[in-house]
């Protein structure tokens, strides 16, 4: 048995870790150790990769290419290969994944599990959008090609499924013609949901890659920083910059006895980091990995928030009432006095995911972290969960630990849909407590 854990660090379970190395033993594998959950590369924050006391399936061993056409831009690899080792294959041959998170370091699997969504959604969507083709085994043994024109019900099923319909052990993914690496970016420093509004409408068109990072202490005025990108219009120039290492030496190297996330650090980092940037502002050029990925050139970065670990609690709130429900959310984080180290708001563009239990529909996304304070921060939430229900919107499974499952049923309303393409032999801690199995 070994111990493992979310990104959060809320618990630290022992589990029954089995291996997969060669995807033509999965079906046996899986036979023989049921019930259990795929654990990759540990990027959820909350307990959908989970299964305490159980049996934990590891797929990083599956990380091969299979092909790859540099004519097509067509990918077909195992599912424990991960999103940054894709980017440095295909981007030297002109190709680009179309989505990606706000980290490099998922796997393939993972990603389409989660349907993930980036900064570019009003663009491209979620990632499997982009997927054309998968294997997935069932626990039984029984292996489905399945795709959005072949077997349409298991690929709709699986992707943005939590990885409770069988195990990925195939994909093959449409990549996107790219420049290199290099992105024109500009950041703005804006008051009050109103400018991050305009803000955000008035860059889609022209923009690929929008964001903004707010300070969620700054009371009704609240400001913010707002990043849009896009494809460097000049490779030719930028291809004599030189290329930002891809991991750098910064790294938090043990976790401290207490949370360094405080009232007071809070109050000095959210100014500090405004101030910084906001005399930054402006259009440059610069790398992808500091502007999209900035999290991943801090190696363990989670472990600041002490050995409590901590949620991360996403919500996307319908377009209509998105406003005055995001200003709701933020009075009540202000009024608990636990305000949020890495508070990220953007807007998802007109399209919903593919998959029955996808997280992205058009509308809003607020996404907050919070050291775990037990009590207290469970009641902030219970707060915030009332405010998203009456607007309508849902919580990302992916970062979820906590959601009730009322919560869940009123948020995807696909669920039920969703049980009939379930694999009886596979079960997370995050599935028993949404959906009873």
């Amino acid at each position: 048995m070994v111990k493992l854990s979310a990104w959060g660090r809320l618990s630290h379970d022992e589990h029954r870790l089995i291996a997969l190395s060669d995807r033509t033993q999965v079906g046996a594998l899986l036979g023989a150790s049921r019930p259990g959950i795929v654990h990759a590369a540990g990027g959820s924050y909350g307990d959908a990769a989970l299964n305490p006391g159980g049996t934990a399936w590891g797929t990083r061993g599956l990380d091969r290419f299979m092909a790859f056409d540099a004519a097509s831009g067509r990918l077909r690899c195992e599912p424990g290969v991960l999103l940054r080792d894709i980017q440095a294959l295909a981007q030297p041959r002109g190709w680009a994944l179309p989505v990606t998170p706000g980290t490099l370091l998922v796997t393939v699997g993972g990603a389409i599990a989660n349907d993930v969504h980036g900064k570019n959604h009003h663009r491209h969507g979620c990632f499997g959008e982009h997927v054309s083709s998968l294997t997935l085994v069932r626990s039984e043994g029984q292996s489905i090609v399945c795709g959005p024109d072949h077997e349409p019900g298991w690929f709709h099923a699986t992707v943005g499924g939590a990885g409770l319909t069988g195990v990925i052990t195939e994909a093959e993914l449409q990549l996107q013609p790219s420049h290199g690496p290099w992105l024109e970016a500009e950041t703005l420093a804006f008051a009050g949901l109103a400018e991050f509004f305009a803000l955000a409408d008035g860059s889609e068109a022209d923009w690929e890659h929008t964001v903004a990072w707010i300070d969620c202490l700054s009371g009704p005025a609240l400001r913010g920083l707002f990043t849009r990108a896009r494809s460097s219009p000049s490779p030719n120039t930028e291809s004599t910059r030189p290329v930002p290492a891809s991991q750098s030496g910064l790294s938090v190297p043990f976790v401290p006895p207490i949370s360094l996330i405080n009232g007071l650090s809070l109050r000095l980092f959210n100014a500090a980091y405004y101030h910084l940037h906001r005399r930054r502002s402006g259009r440059r050029v610069v790398h992808q990995r500091p502007c999209l990925y900035p999290l991943d050139g801090v190696r363990d970065w989670n472990r600041i928030y002490g050995p409590a670990g901590f949620y991360q609690y996403q919500s996307v709130l319908p377009r209509a009432v998105g406003a005055a429900a995001t200003q709701a959310m933020l009075d009540a984080v202000a009024a608990s006095g636990q305000g949020s180290f890495l508070a990220v708001l953007k807007t998802l563009g007109e399209r919903a995911g593919t998959g029955l239990l996808s997280f992205a529909q058009p509308g809003v996304t607020l996404a907050l972290d919070f050291p775990n304070r037990g009590p207290s921060t469970l009641q902030l939430f219970e707060r915030l969960d009332a405010i998203v229900r009456e607007a309508g919107g849902r919580l990302y499974l992916a970062k979820d630990a906590r959601m009730p499952r009322a919560m869940f049923e009123a948020g995807y309303p696909r669920a039920a849909e969703f049980q009939r393409w379930r694999d009886p032999g596979i079960s997370s801690a995050m599935s028993r407590r949404l959906m009873g199995s």
